[in-house]
């Protein structure tokens, strides 16, 4: 089992660079997400973006998938892994931006941090510090100053979708999926072999994201625009925010612990600020410097130790 919360090693450089690239490519996911809105149904995004990462992958790992691999008598923590972290966080995720805002749905996606403190105390038995809710604090602070663009007056205008739920549900799914990481030991042969850890979780994720694929057909709301816009998302969400992240994360979060992780997320807007200035000539405001001290200062604070 993983050292508790307080013995774990200090954040350094490397490590907090593996969990700023997590959220620079999700960043990009969630803007092109809402750029393949009208393009395709957002379960089926989700479900073909994981086969194509599968296939991506296979050749790297292919042994795990044996009849004698690690994976079979741990199945269902792999199992777990792939609902939650797969099957589930994205396709809400893509679900929220076809009914809600992007601007609701990066302020309901802010409260990760939270929902890590919130479940490692209740479910998990890790101490709560007082660095910690003033990390968080400080960290959710630096999201609205992006969100609200310096103006409380944006933040009072939002009125909450039924997108906002599928995000909520988002962040919950994610919050345990990274619990999950830490908490329950790996196979040696698994745990040794990052591409094999993500393969193990893809195969049974894809047969979850493909049931809600087959249920989104059903009810006669699948449907997809072929051609090269929609091919060069796939291979986008498929490369940086599926393998590259995930292996980020995964990394990061086995060395770091999934509470500090959690509060790197909170850069995921910061980042989708700078990626709007260079992609769309918006140029970056006093108030995204403001945010950038916040986010940084409560990621800072949270890992340090008491």
């Amino acid at each position: 089992m993983p050292e508790s919360p307080d013995r774990r090693p200090p954040l350094t450089a490397g490590t907090a660079l593996l969990l700023a690239t997590a959220p620079l490519m999700w960043a990009g996911n969630a803007v092109v997400g809402r750029l393949a809105a009208p393009l395709i149904a957002p379960v089926a995004l989700n479900f073909l973006r994981w086969l194509l990462a599968f296939a991506l992958l296979l050749p790297l790992a292919w042994p795990v998938l044996r009849a004698r691999s690690g994976l079979w008598p741990h199945w269902k923590r792999y199992a777990m892994l792939g609902l939650l972290g797969i099957g589930c966080y994205n396709a809400l995720q893509y679900m929220a931006l076809t009914t809600s805002t992007p601007l609701n749905v990066t302020l309901v996606g802010a409260g990760v941090p939270i929902w890590m403190l919130a479940m490692g105390a209740l479910f998990f038995g890790a101490p709560v510090s007082r660095q910690q809710v003033l990390g968080a604090l400080a960290s959710v602070a630096g999201v609205l100053v992006v969100l609200s663009r310096g103006s409380w007056q944006e933040l009072q205008a939002l009125r909450l979708v039924p997108g906002d739920l599928y995000m909520v549900l988002a962040t919950l799914c994610w919050a345990l999926y990274s619990w999950l990481l830490v908490r329950t030991d790996q196979p040696a042969g698994i745990r040794a072999d990052w591409a094999a850890f993500l393969l193990a979780q893809m195969l049974f994720g894809l047969g979850w994201s493909g049931a809600f694929a087959g249920a989104e057909w059903s009810l006669g709301r699948w449907h997809a625009e072929w051609g090269w816009p929609l091919v060069a998302i796939l291979a986008f969400i498929a490369i940086g925010p599926a393998i590259i992240a995930y292996r980020c994360w995964g990394l990061g979060v086995q060395r770091a612990g999934p509470v500090a992780g959690g509060f790197f997320i909170n850069l995921t807007p910061l980042f989708a600020a700078l990626l709007s200035a260079a992609f769309l000539g918006e140029l970056p405001r006093p108030y995204h410097a403001a945010a950038f001290v916040l986010i940084v200062g409560g990621i800072v604070v949270s890992s340090r130790r008491s």
